[in-house]
């Protein structure tokens, strides 16, 4: 027998641990979607030989479910498969700084985040007044009799939508979030229960999330609106001009000094109108970056406050 290769886990913690040490280095949400499914899978057996203890029934399962280290590699495989299938490809990589600048609305990515900019004013007021409402009722219910009840159900709602917002996450930023929770709470008493979901730190990593999901969905909301709004009516100048002047409808008008109003009327004439169409595509495309470097920027804060262990490691 290899020196090196680990002993046969007795205890399902053991199996755990040693399915973590063959995953490290994977992404955090994998390796929290690896230990949800092997400990569901190992704490179902348990329950259905009452008569085994942990150490004889890992001996049998492991022949059928797999060693910590072929788990791992089989996940490692799906992984690999799955983002192939899910992920659109890459945009080739431009030689130039100029098809770089202009090469990001090629990228999937770039709309996505674009998307989510938008959607997450809603989905920051709904997160927000959940949880403040949540932990306000939670406490002032905390004397009566119901209090207890009410808190628990609330941090149960806290970590479905922390598995809601991940797939929202995945899907528009194309950052690989967890599809399980944190932990299974299979073979656990009510009140084991209560202390795991107390004690695990992604339950206040969430709320953290969903209080601070507010600000930033007012910040990214206002940017991609107003930037891109402001360079698309800048970008189409020559086209309102056109419009507008068919219909009689003067395009600049001015009523100040002499200066001010030979300004507006250069601006207004088709020098400064395709003058400000330039400038407004370049302002396109940089607003697209922006947004691009936001969404991967809000991608990472997800995955530190959402995943468990994604500070570790």
């Amino acid at each position: 027998m290899n020196a090196d290769a680990p002993k046969m886990p007795r205890t399902i913690a053991e199996y755990l641990e040693q399915l973590r040490a063959a995953l490290r280095g994977a992404d955090p949400a994998l390796i929290q979607d690896a230990l949800y499914d092997a400990e569901e899978h190992l704490r179902a057996e348990l329950a259905d030989q009452p008569g085994r203890s942990e150490a004889d029934m890992l001996a049998k399962v492991v022949s059928s479910y797999g060693a910590p280290e072929e788990v791992a590699d089989i996940y490692r495989d799906q992984e690999i498969k799955i983002q192939r299938a899910l992920r659109p490809p890459k945009p080739p990589k431009q030689a130039s700084w100029l098809g770089q600048f202009f090469g990001v609305a090629a990228d999937p990515h770039t709309y996505g985040a674009l998307f989510y900019m938008v959607l997450s004013l809603a989905t920051g007021i709904f997160y927000f007044t959940w949880a403040v409402t949540g932990i306000s009722l939670s406490f002032g219910l905390f004397v009566l009799i119901i209090g207890i009840p009410f808190a628990l159900l609330f941090l149960g709602s806290v970590r479905m939508l922390s598995l809601m917002e991940g797939r929202i996450v995945e899907t528009m930023l194309g950052v690989r979030m967890p599809r399980r929770p944190p932990f299974s709470t299979r073979g656990m008493s009510f009140w084991q229960r209560i202390g795991a979901v107390l004690s695990d730190p992604r339950t206040w990593g969430t709320l953290a999330y969903m209080v601070l999901m507010l600000p930033l969905g007012i910040a990214y909301f206002t940017i991609a609106v107003t930037m891109l709004s402001t360079s698309l009516a800048l970008a189409l100048s020559p086209i309102a001009k056109v419009v507008l002047e068919s219909f009689g409808i003067p395009y600049a008008s001015c009523n100040g000094s002499a200066w001010i109003c030979e300004w507006v009327t250069w601006w207004g004439g088709w020098p400064g109108t395709i003058c400000a169409s330039i400038i407004g595509i370049v302002m396109l495309f940089a607003t697209l970056h922006i947004v691009r470097g936001l969404g991967y920027l809000h991608g990472q804060i997800a995955k530190h406050l959402l995943v468990a262990g994604s500070a570790k490691e």
